[in-house]
Parts: structure tokens; sequence; C-alpha cells
């Protein structure tokens, strides 16, 4: 367990790098492209490399609310549902950790997540569908499983790449308005005649960019997010020492799952099961593992207690 949270924070550092590689090389096409016949001139990629880095820090602090914004998440105290405060409390209390804010999504979808940059700033989730369906027992193997998220330091990595992968998406689309308005369209010594079209070579580029990006955020979420939802269950049912009620409330996360109504793809890593509707590209970039998969584990898990 502590050698996966150490992996985590190695993993940060390593996710962060990454990215800012990735934004730099675009960076650096860019103002390969725009700057064409003026070498040396590299004034774009310093703007691109400085802006991504200062970008970078703010998604450090502002990732997190990012995500509970867009899922409408709505902060609550004890008074306000007792039963998931309670819940969550003893989870803390338990685990050591510090008390996490608590939310809850107006959402009949039955799901959760967590988020945060560490245990000290987290905050947990839960929707209306999922606080309907299952019953105290079920409801804090879902809680305990995002406390492991907590504890395991998964929020931290998960935020940034919802944020980072954000950021991707945003680069990509300015690149295509600026292709379309004619703001890349090489230097103007170039296009004194074009009227200001733009340059369909990076036109090209920026539709590549379009499609590579979602692909490659898919690609990253998946990778990051299928190892550490084994490693939460496995820490809900350390927390709990009740594996089977988690595996109740994943087989009823299977049966009764629906897509979140409010809800964006580059956070769907964040969430205790697929928030999406499931199909081929689910199948091959999913961020989540098989249900049936992640309670035969529990099973298992659930012989050494």
């Amino acid at each position: 367990m502590y050698r996966a949270i150490a992996a985590n924070k190695r993993n940060t550092v390593f996710i962060i790098t990454l990215f800012l590689v990735l934004i730099a090389a675009i960076g650096f096409a860019v103002n390969y492209i725009w700057g064409r016949g003026q070498s040396g001139d590299y004034t774009i990629f310093i703007a691109v490399v400085i802006g991504a880095g200062i970008y970078t820090l703010i998604q450090y602090f502002a990732a997190s609310g990012q995500a509970l914004a867009i899922t409408g998440a709505q902060e609550i105290q004890k008074a306000d549902n007792p039963r998931l405060y309670r819940i969550v409390e003893n989870l803390s209390i338990s685990t050591g950790l510090p008390m996490p804010k608590v939310y809850i999504i107006n959402d009949p979808a039955p799901n959760a997540f967590s988020t945060g940059r560490d245990p000290k700033h987290a905050a947990v989730a839960a929707t209306t569908g999922i606080l309907d369906l299952m019953d105290d027992s079920e409801l804090e193997g879902v809680m305990a499983h995002e406390m492991g998220h907590v504890q395991n330091y998964d929020i931290r990595v998960s935020t940034l790449v919802f944020g980072l992968v954000v950021a991707i998406g945003f680069i990509a689309d300015i690149l295509l308005r600026l292709s379309f308005f004619g703001g890349l369209g090489g230097n103007n010594r170039n296009n004194n005649n074009s009227g200001g079209g733009g340059n369909p070579v990076v036109l090209v580029l920026s539709l590549v960019a379009l499609v590579i990006s979602p692909i490659l955020a898919a690609l990253i979420q998946a990778a990051i997010s299928r190892q550490r939802e084994y490693l939460a269950d496995a820490s809900s049912a350390m927390i709990t020492r009740n594996p089977p009620e988690l595996e109740s409330a994943l087989a009823k996360l299977g049966q009764y799952g629906r897509p979140v109504s409010r809800q964006n793809s580059s956070m769907a890593h964040m969430w205790i099961a697929d928030p999406n509707k499931p199909g081929l590209i689910a199948k091959l970039f999913g961020t989540h593992p098989p249900i049936p998969d992640r309670i035969v584990r529990l099973e298992k898990l659930g012989g050494g207690f």
C-alpha cells in the first residue's frame, strides 16, 4: 500500500512533465509554421511553454473545484444529510485521514467520486441516485472506496489528469480557430496576396490535433485509472474489513448504472463507475475495469479476512 502511495506521488511529477513536453511540442510546431522564414524567433514557443507552466500550476489548485462545478455538486454539512456525512466521518476516523468536504450531486444516476490535491484538501461526492440505491453497508463500501483514493493519493493524479487533458483540448481548439481565421497563415510577407486566408497545412495540422487529443486523453485516463480502481477497491476492503459490502454495491452499479447527466469526458476516470454510455469506444479506452472483474478480485480478497 505504501509503495502504491509513493508511486502515485512519482506519477504526479511524471504526468506534469509529460503534458508540459506535449504542450511544448505543439508550441514548437506552431512556432515553426507561423514563423517560417524568421529563423531564431521562438517567441510563440516560449509563450506556449510559459503559459502551459502557469496553467499547470493553476490547475493543481483549481482542477478539483472545476470537477465539482461541472457535476453541479453541492457541499453539505451533517444536518443536511446525516446518513452520508456520518459514514464519511466514521471512515475518516478509522483511516486517520482528515475529514474531507462532502458533496451531493442531484442526479438519479448512481455514482460517486473523490477529488483534491492531497488528503488535507480532499472532497468526496455522491449522487442522489447512489444514496437511494444503496443500503448503509453498501454505501459505506462505496465511500470507503473513495476514501481509499484519498489515502492512496489517487485524487492528486486524477485531478491533474483532468485539468491537463482539458488543456490539450483547449490548445487544439485554438489551433483550429486560428487556422480558419488566418491567424496562423504564415508570416505577412507570404500572405500579402492571400486575402488573410488560413494556411491549409495548419488547418490539416489542427484537425489532426483535434482527432488525436481525445484519443490521447482516453489512453492516459485508461492507463492511470484502471489499476487505481483495483487499488481503491482493495483499500475499501481493508478499511471496512467487509469486502462483500462493496461487492454488492458494485453489482448494483453494474445492474442499475446509467450515464451521469452532468459530467465531462475528461473527468470520466474520477468516478467509481464509468459515467458514460457503454459501447465499442468504452471497451477499447474504458477508464474502469469491468465490474465483474472487480467483484472477482474482491471475492479473492474476502478469503483473507
